[in-house]
């Protein structure tokens, strides 16, 4: 909101989903959408249908429907933020199949969710600050934008003071599904800056470019020697473990670069933090890897609040899972 006012509102797009229900072709919303777009277009009638918590009590009584995702007839509906990987999946799976879907799913890596803790702590280190932490997150073009995305969004949820900057000319790039994003800024700004924590984002063709960023390279040289915090999702640990920052420390990783790292690799946990270090396999556990961040900084019960947000499913206590790494974590050469 007030997004999805604003989309009910625009006549154009009104003709088009009600020329694409008419046709019996597929169409979809998720969110606040399905009530506050869908229903004064007409378009929920005799469907079943679900949407975000806080306005399912403008659905029809006898229509609504909690689930995650409801599929009925052409129309499918959703809950939230933290349900878009399953409603985005339900429409791989209506137009080319199940094959097709799960596919998909094991490179988002969401169907691993349930065989991994969510995240593991290693020599634990509290990232305590008297002010709003200062949080950047570096992108190129190539960078995975669903990382960068779920990042900005979900930090700033939690009113983290998040600023994105390009390490390229231009503060416009475009990320490995060549989707553009706009940074804040170009990174010549920040090499005076001083953050509490910088996070890489994944992408092999955008971690490269990251990696030839003199300005990127003196910050995280800075970042270390200060002590203050520095992580990296998926291909983005590799610029980490080139420059030194992951001697000596545990980390997750995606399966697909496991090998190439020289550090402790803990496999089973989504989200790996190691002192001033947090790590994730990245996409669909990116996530879990903002609201670590936000457990960090703020405690367990700002985290469960943005999850209760944005309907992502989070435990209710917090329980980060404290291990030994001389005992459980595996090297990998």
């Amino acid at each position: 909101m007030p997004g999805s006012v604003r989309l009910r509102d625009s006549e154009i797009l009104q003709r088009i989903m009600v020329a694409q229900a008419e046709g019996k072709r597929l169409y979809g919303a998720i969110c606040a959408a399905p009530a506050v777009v869908l229903m004064p277009w007409g378009l929920h009638k005799r469907k079943k249908i679900t949407c975000h918590p806080s306005f399912i009590g403008d659905l029809p009584t006898f229509r609504a429907v909690e689930s995650n995702v409801q599929v009925s007839g052409e129309l499918t509906t959703s809950r939230g933020p933290g349900t878009t990987f399953q409603f985005a999946l339900s429409f791989v799976e209506q137009m080319f199949g199940p094959d097709a879907a799960e596919d998909v799913d094991r490179t988002l890596m969401t169907q691993t969710d349930a065989d991994l803790e969510r995240s593991t702590e290693v020599n634990e280190l509290e990232w305590s600050f008297d002010h709003s932490p200062h949080v950047l997150i570096p992108i190129a073009n190539g960078s995975e934008e669903m990382e960068i995305t779920i990042l900005v969004d979900i930090l700033r949820r939690a009113k983290i003071n998040v600023v994105l900057q390009s390490v390229e000319k231009s503060p416009n790039i475009v990320g490995s599904q060549r989707i553009k994003i706009v940074a804040d800024k170009c990174i010549m700004s920040a090499s005076d800056s001083k953050y509490d924590l910088i996070v890489l984002p994944g992408g092999p063709a955008g971690a490269e470019r990251l990696h030839r960023s003199k300005i990127l390279k003196k910050l995280l040289k800075e970042q270390k020697q200060a002590g203050r915090m520095y992580g990296g999702i998926s291909s983005s640990l590799k610029i980490l473990q080139q420059q030194g920052l992951l001697e000596d420390k545990s980390v997750t990783a995606d399966p697909a670069i496991v090998n190439g790292l020289t550090c402790q690799v803990i496999d089973q946990s989504k989200v790996v933090i190691d002192g001033n270090l947090i790590t994730g396999k990245g996409l669909a556990t990116a996530i879990d890897f903002a609201l670590a961040i936000i457990r960090k900084f703020f405690g367990h019960g700002r985290a469960k609040s943005v999850a209760n947000g944005i309907v992502f499913e989070y435990p209710k206590s917090e329980t980060p899972r404290i291990v030994d790494t001389t005992k459980c974590a595996e090297r990998r050469h």
